[in-house]
């Protein structure tokens, strides 16, 4: 188990240091050749693939396989506490730029996967993670709904939010 999450904390940091995309040369309509200006990874889902499905994988074959719990789960819980776009960006932001066991709002989470280690992430390009995943339907592992009512009861507890 420390292997592999020494090997997924080791991909995050490479990945979390990718450089900004910059686009080739183009001709303006006057023939001239001109150099675009490097662009940020703008697209939060491309964000999301390559930054936190590395511990967060919809694909796991299980909930076990799993180092962190599904992004399905994180999204369906800050959104029971923040009902608002601005307010869920910037708890979810909050999180991952600084998280802490007192500041967590998935305990069992934590109880069963330990606090997210502290990465160093782009406050902008979580920003838009946090925003993708506030206005887009994630993915949803193929053993989440049954999961889901194993832990928490249909119509008890967290089983009364949607999902």
């Amino acid at each position: 188990m420390k292997k592999i999450l020494f090997l997924a904390l080791t991909a995050v940091i490479f990945t979390s240091c990718k450089k900004n995309e910059t686009t080739p040369l183009k001709t303006e309509d006057s023939g001239q050749l001109v150099a675009e200006v490097e662009k940020p990874v703008s697209d939060g889902y491309e964000l999301l693939k390559n930054k936190c499905y590395i511990c967060h994988n919809p694909q796991a074959a299980s909930h076990d396989a799993l180092i962190a719990p599904p992004m399905l789960a994180v999204k369906n819980r800050y959104k029971m506490s923040y009902k608002t776009r601005q307010e869920f960006v910037d708890a979810v932001t909050a999180w991952a730029m600084d998280p802490k066991k007192e500041n967590a709002l998935m305990r069992g989470a934590v109880n069963q996967f330990n606090v997210m280690p502290k990465q160093v992430f782009n406050e902008e390009e979580v920003r838009k993670i946090a925003a993708y995943m506030y206005e887009n339907e994630l993915e949803r592992p193929a053993w989440f709904e049954e999961h889901f009512e194993q832990m928490h009861g249909k119509g008890k507890g967290m089983g009364r939010m949607q999902h």
